[in-house]
């Protein structure tokens, strides 16, 4: 696949700057496949639009990853824990650090290339909800970056579909949980030309065994997300219930264990957009965000939210 296969023509408005004023106000755009129905409504209604699926949710908590440093002027944004006190991170600007240099509470240990260090933090993470770059406007609240269920620390990224639910919608659902703690392949955008010769740096994952056993056993399986699909897949094929997965979906996948997937609109040029086209169809997931962006759905993280049935 051609990586131009993935643009889109976004206005700049629609890229939502805060969410919802609650979560689950925020609109769906559903699509069925069997059908070719396509449906508005809004997220609340969610449970009206299943049959009795089991929900999937990736219950990973964004760590406080965005830290400052003052000389020179940058940041660092904590990717993964890989040690008692060492991370990796991506930190900038790249070319006026040094490593063996130590910036606030962080030490610069090694450059890994594409900005990323391998670093050591002194204390517990300290920063800011590392908010994704196309969002420029203050977040007044953190925990409206967190999901209601959010439970196991070490992400660098928030699973945006998730963002969308409260207490009251999951007591009408069947919920299980993962965990996959978010890291560089989920936000890295893709500069190949062709998409297979991206590479994919793989992110930490862990199920127990009795949510798998639910899971598998399940009549129809609704993932919550591209980073719950990852882990549902890496799992159908065989994988343990705790390692890294590097799993790359992109069309032609085949799907072993998700059903139907709820994900938000996502980036031109990203990995998120190709798993959302493998999963709906390349030409169905462009009219789709065509018709999201006729229907002035707001797009990114803390935008609408789309189901595929």
């Amino acid at each position: 696949m051609k990586v131009s296969e993935l643009e889109y023509e976004l206005p700049q408005e629609l890229i939502a700057q805060h969410p919802a004023e609650r979560r689950d106000e925020s609109r769906l755009l559903v699509y069925d496949r069997a059908s070719g129905d396509v449906r508005h409504r809004v997220f609340r209604e969610l449970p009206d639009e299943l049959g009795g699926e089991l929900v999937v949710v990736n219950d990973t908590r964004v760590l406080p990853a965005r830290i400052p440093i003052e000389r020179p002027r940058g940041e660092v944004l904590l990717l993964e824990q890989v040690g008692d006190d060492e991370w990796e991170g991506l930190a900038r600007p790249t070319r006026r650090l040094r490593a063996g240099r130590r910036y606030g509470d962080v030490e610069l240990l090694e450059h890994l290339g594409e900005g990323r260090w391998r670093l050591r933090l002194h204390g517990e993470p300290a920063g800011e909800a590392p908010l994704p770059p196309y969002i420029t406007e203050r977040l007044a609240d953190p925990e409206r970056y967190q999901t209601v269920y959010a439970r196991e620390r070490g992400s660098a990224a928030a699973p945006t579909a998730g963002l969308h639910f409260t207490p009251e919608l999951l007591e009408r659902l069947d919920v299980e949980r993962v965990t996959l703690h978010v890291g560089l392949d989920t936000f890295r955008p893709v500069t190949v030309d062709e998409l297979d010769r991206h590479e994919l740096h793989g992110e930490r994952y862990e199920v127990a065994p009795e949510a798998w056993a639910r899971i598998r056993a399940a009549d129809r399986v609704l993932a919550v997300g591209t980073t719950t699909t990852r882990v549902l897949e890496t799992l159908a094929r065989g994988a343990p219930l705790a390692g890294r997965t590097s799993l790359f979906v992109t069309p032609g996948f085949e799907f072993r264990r998700v059903d139907a997937l709820l994900t938000n609109f996502h980036l031109p040029r990203s990995t998120l957009l190709a798993l959302v086209m493998a999963f709906a169809g390349v030409e169905e997931t462009r009219r789709l965000y065509e018709l999201a962006v006729r229907e002035r759905y707001r797009f990114y993280s803390f935008g609408d939210a789309m189901l595929v049935l």
